[in-house]
């Protein structure tokens, strides 16, 4: 994800990086291409003149909008949903280490549960972009809790159950009231939602056939756009249909980016960041040093949760 202040009007016209124009520039070019080549046989195919005007595109134009504007908006509430559950897991991480330390009769022992919670979160991470976390589990936990976790398939859920058997261990040892225990449940509870809400738009994608019929109804549209508009507007035919396929090529690549918010692209959720962000602020009330975080990660961490 990138994050960065707004820039200066000039420059945005010319910005590249997050504006998905590197993923649509071939097929961008080539209708540009094919609109030249139109323009110049004057809509002339194999010397027979296509019998296209305005009229039809206008029509098409405003249902296609309507379509791609309905696919955006659903993208975009699962990406703000997905944002909404890395919230909740800065929350609850932050009240259960809280809790860990005030609460427990032996809070120089909270650094259990806290690493573990660490953990989870990286853990999640990578279980949701589908990579490795051995090297994240190996340098935040035991032997003995990185050697358990290797053989589970969804460490994530793994490691909330090893948070809940301290909490039932200190209550075993009374260290820490029965009430209270019960009471540290519930963020321990909300965090098993957010992991179940965020494998839920991991493993549950808009279905294929809205993909399929805004790709196939925009590429005809932009292909046949240049016959409507070249006895109308001469030598300007190939600019407005750059301009038109522009906009609905980045419109569908955008909804298709941020359809799936977990992964590495630019408008993705900035995931590392939130990680090492969750990560340096359980150190910090630990007492221990924070993670380091460049001032961009940091910058992109800290979101209104």
């Amino acid at each position: 994800m990138i994050v960065r202040p707004r820039p200066h009007w000039l420059r945005m016209l010319f910005v590249w990086r997050g504006s998905v124009l590197s993923d649509i520039a071939p097929q961008l070019l080539w209708t540009t291409a094919f609109a030249v080549l139109v323009t110049v046989l004057h809509g002339r195919l194999f010397q027979w003149k296509v019998p296209l005007n305005f009229v039809p595109f206008s029509l098409i134009g405003l249902t296609l909008a309507i379509f791609l504007g309905f696919r955006n908006s659903t993208s975009y509430s699962r990406y703000w949903e997905a944002r909404t559950l890395w919230g909740t897991l800065l929350n609850e991480t932050r009240t259960l280490v809280r809790q860990a330390l005030t609460l427990a009769d032996a809070p120089s022992e909270a650094t259990t549960p806290a690493m573990r919670l660490i953990a989870f979160v990286h853990a999640l991470r990578h279980q949701l972009r589908g990579t490795d976390p051995s090297a994240d589990l190996a340098r935040l936990l035991p032997g003995e809790d990185s050697a358990r976790l290797r053989a589970a398939r969804f460490k994530p859920a793994m490691l909330l159950l090893m948070v809940g058997e301290w909490l039932r261990d200190q209550r075993q040892q009374g260290r820490l009231d029965p009430t209270l225990a019960q009471g540290m449940e519930h963020p321990l509870g909300r965090l098993t939602e957010a992991l179940g809400g965020c494998e839920r738009i991991a493993g549950t994608p808009i279905p294929f056939t809205y993909s399929v019929i805004i790709h196939r109804t925009i590429y005809l549209y932009c292909v046949l756009l240049p016959f409507g508009l070249v006895d109308a507007i001469g030598p300007m035919t190939p600019v407005v249909v750059a301009f038109i396929a522009y906009t609905f090529f980045a419109l569908e690549a955008l909804g298709a980016e941020i359809e799936e918010p977990f992964g590495t692209q630019p408008n993705d959720l900035a995931l590392d960041a939130m990680s090492h962000t969750i990560e340096s602020t359980v150190r910090e009330m630990l007492g221990e040093p924070q993670a380091v975080l460049s001032p961009m990660a940091g910058r992109a961490g800290y979101i209104q949760t």
